[in-house]
């Protein structure tokens, strides 16, 4: 049986892979709950929705904690109500498989 994306842990990237395509980014997005978008095989991204500024920012600061103990951190717009993440491995400017476990990890909040 395969693990599941969220009990694994990001692996740093030291540059020389190659980002992930086709049909594999499709199979770990699969994976995901629903809502995260892939865009352009570059990077995914997934907007919350909250009642209010303060459960937004409750979260974005769920989501720096869990970024911070895997050493992979997305990008976090907060605004009142809303909190977008959008994730991709910065050092080989594409995706990784650790982008799709911080994901899962964030979607476990």
């Amino acid at each position: 049986m395969k693990q599941q994306l969220a009990s694994k842990h990001c692996i740093p990237c030291m540059g020389g892979v190659p980002a992930l395509k086709g049909d594999r980014l499709k199979l770990l997005l699969g994976q995901l709950k629903l809502g995260w978008k892939l865009i352009n095989q570059h990077h995914i991204e997934k907007e919350f929705t909250f009642k209010d500024f303060k459960q937004a920012l409750a979260f974005t600061n769920k989501a720096a904690l869990i970024a911070e103990k895997e050493a992979h951190h997305p990008d976090i717009y907060l605004a009142w109500g809303k909190v977008k993440i959008t994730l991709w491995t910065h050092k080989i400017d594409g995706l990784t498989e650790s982008d799709f476990i911080l994901a899962a990890k964030i979607d476990k909040i």
